[in-house]
C-alpha cells in the first residue's frame, strides 16, 4: 500500500520535536484539553489522526499498530524530523512502541499515557465481547469510559466522550484496531531498548494500571520510569490535563 501522510496538527517551533498519537476511543481531539498549555518554545508537536479516525476516517488500511507506526515514520520523514520523541495514549502507546521497534535510532524519548503494553492486553471472554462490540454499540463505549475512570465521572462527560468517539471513528477500522492492539505481542522487539521511557498511569484506571506497567513496561525498558496520577483514570488528558503536561514535559526535558 502506498505511503500515507497522517492528518496532523502542528504546534510550536521548539527544537525538541514530539509526535503525539491518540488512543482507541478518540481521534487527535483527545489532546484538545492540553494543547493550549503546552510549552511551544521548547517543543514542536505534531498531533496525528490515525487511519480510520478524524480527518483520516475514510483512509483505507489494515488498521494495525504496525501500520500505524509506519505511518508515523512517513509523517516524520515528510516533516524532515530525523529524530523525535513520542507520546502515545492507550492504543497509541502500543503504536509508539512499534515506532521504537522499527526505528530505535530516531527516538529520543518515549512516553506512554495509560499505554497498552507491547505484549497486547489479554482479556476474559466477557470483557473481550464488550470491547469487540463497541465498534457498533455506543452503549459499550460508555461502559468502557465509565469503568476505566473509576465509575464516578459526570454523566454529561461520559455522554460527550461517547458522542465524540462515535462521530470521529469508522466502525470497521475501530474493530480492526481493537484486534491489533489487544492481540498483538511484539514485546521482544522493544525489550532491552535503552531509550528513556516513561509510563504515566491513572490511579482510577483498573486495567492499564501502575501494577501492570511494573510487570511489563518497567521490566522491558532498562531506562524506564513510572508516574501514577492520583486524580486520573484512563483519560488523563481530560481528567488532569495540567498535571499530565507537567509530568510529560518535565520528562521530555530531562
Amino acid at each position: 500500500m502506498a505511503p500515507f501522510v497522517l492528518p496532523h496538527t502542528l504546534l510550536g517551533d521548539g527544537p525538541h520535536r514530539v509526535i503525539a498519537v491518540h488512543g482507541w476511543l478518540a481521534d487527535r481531539n483527545a489532546y484538545a484539553a492540553v494543547l493550549p498549555d503546552l510549552d511551544t518554545r521548547s517543543f514542536s508537536y505534531a498531533v496525528v489522526d490515525l487511519r480510520g479516525y478524524g480527518e483520516a476516517m475514510d483512509a483505507p488500511g489494515r488498521y494495525t499498530t504496525a501500520e500505524g507506526a509506519a505511518d508515523v515514520l512517513t509523517l516524520a520523514d515528510r516533516l524532515g524530523w530525523d529524530s523525535f520523541s513520542l507520546v502515545g495514549h492507550s492504543m497509541g502507546g502500543s503504536v509508539v512502541q512499534r515506532v521504537l521497534a522499527a526505528a530505535p535510532q530516531r527516538v529520543r524519548r518515549l512516553v506512554g499515557v495509560s499505554p497498552v503494553p507491547a505484549s497486547g492486553l489479554p482479556m476474559p471472554p466477557e470483557q473481550w465481547e464488550l470491547f469487540a462490540g463497541a465498534a457498533d454499540r455506543p452503549a459499550n463505549r460508555r461502559i468502557i469510559f465509565d469503568s476505566t475512570t473509576g465509575g464516578n465521572r459526570p454523566a454529561a462527560w461520559l455522554d460527550r466522550m461517547v458522542r465524540q468517539s462515535v462521530r470521529q471513528s469508522d466502525p470497521k477500522a475501530f474493530g480492526a484496531w481493537f484486534e491489533s492492539w489487544a492481540g498483538d505481542d511484539f514485546h521482544a522487539e522493544v525489550k532491552g531498548s535503552d531509550v528513556p521511557a516513561l509510563a504515566v498511569t491513572g490511579a482510577l484506571d483498573p486495567a492499564l494500571s501502575a501494577d501492570l506497567m511494573r510487570r511489563t513496561w518497567l521490566s522491558w525498558f532498562p531506562r524506564g520510569a513510572l508516574t501514577e496520577l492520583p486524580g486520573a483514570g484512563h483519560y488523563a488528558m481530560d481528567e488532569t490535563p495540567l498535571q499530565l503536561i507537567r509530568t510529560v514535559e518535565d520528562f521530555l526535558r530531562a
